[in-house]
């Protein structure tokens, strides 16, 4: 490409998108790279600050903007993900389904090392909508040499950079204990809470079971729940109060507890245990009263059949102070504060 007079662009093709900007009214492209300069257009070119403009003419050796653009965002992100037309060296890339967002970051380090190449997305691990926004390629030069390109294709080569797992819809029994609750001294707040949470994840609480401080008790249904459905929440009683005896109920009915223990606040006594391949959630009482825990963290994880190990969850402690604020929470949390 080379500068010119607009002047002196008149059926020439234009190179760049060009932006109009008035404050208060709008923002966009005026003009479109590949379109054939008129006489018309010289005023609107020049009101918009517009004197030179950039006109094609390519080497061999190099890509446009928007080409490039287009070729980052098909070579990063997965086949199943939508991509919005090129303008100004940059495509959005969007979910086209509701899932768990999955970034490869040590690849998305090397592809922003590059000169002239820009990446930006969402944390990994985000809890994604259908449509929602979760990455842009932009390159940052008018043209980009085709060489930087090939080196985009070899960090590429093997695995998608951006890819989105998407939900399948799982059944959950809900065991509610503390005898507080179950002899009627207290109303429940937990069932209409877990129920939502679940709910909007394309999923489903099949039964709900109400019971005492007792063990024994907890255990059995423990065994009965994971016998019918996908996933077992027991509520309450997760403390190390002498009165808290869900955790023991759990263990007695031969699950192998994961972690019991977490440095996601709010979220602490939250507890991951398996029996056999079922998950067994043990959600604290934050989890009646806090828009977000470490179980909107973890849960998403669950529906996609990731298994819940103890390093995963030492890994949140960076970023696992809850900030209470409207806004939501920070990092891990704020992909999930909807």
């Amino acid at each position: 490409m080379k500068s010119i007079d607009v002047s002196q662009a008149i059926g020439m093709i234009l190179g760049q998108d060009l932006t109009r900007v008035v404050p208060g009214e709008t923002s966009g492209v005026a003009f479109k790279k590949g379109h054939i300069i008129k006489a018309e257009d010289i005023s609107l070119m020049r009101s918009m600050g517009k004197n030179n403009v950039y006109v094609m003419e390519f080497g061999e050796d190099q890509v446009h903007e928007n080409d490039a653009a287009e070729q980052l965002a098909l070579l990063v992100g997965h086949k199943d993900l939508l991509l919005s037309e090129a303008a100004e060296g940059k495509v959005g890339i969007r979910a086209q389904c509701h899932g768990l967002l999955k970034i490869n970051t040590e690849k998305l380090f090397e592809i922003n090392m590059l000169e002239g190449v820009a990446l930006s997305t969402l944390h990994n691990n985000s809890l994604v909508c259908v449509n929602e926004l979760v990455a842009i390629a932009k390159i940052i030069p008018l043209v980009l040499p085709k060489k930087t390109m090939n080196q985009v294709k070899e960090i590429c080569i093997d695995e998608d950079i951006i890819r989105i797992i998407p939900f399948t819809a799982k059944k959950a029994g809900l065991l509610i204990t503390g005898s507080e609750v179950y002899y009627g001294i207290i109303q429940d707040k937990f069932e209409a809470v877990i129920k939502k949470k679940f709910a909007d994840l394309g999923s489903v609480v099949t039964e709900t079971i109400f019971l005492p401080d007792d063990e024994n008790l907890i255990a059995e249904k423990i065994k009965t729940l994971a016998a019918k459905n996908d996933i077992v929440f027991v509520t309450g009683g997760m403390s190390v109060d002498p009165d808290d005896v869900t955790l023991a109920g759990v263990k007695k009915a031969g699950a192998d507890v994961a972690v019991y223990g977490t440095p996601v606040l709010p979220g602490a006594m939250f507890m991951t245990a398996y029996l056999g391949e079922i998950p067994v959630i043990g959600i604290p009482a934050c989890g009646m009263f806090s828009k977000v825990t470490v179980l909107d963290v973890v849960l998403p994880k669950i529906l996609i059949g990731e298994r819940i190990t103890r390093q995963y969850i030492a890994s949140l402690g960076h970023g696992g102070l809850c900030r209470r604020c409207e806004s939501g929470c920070t990092y891990p949390h704020c992909s999930f504060a909807k």
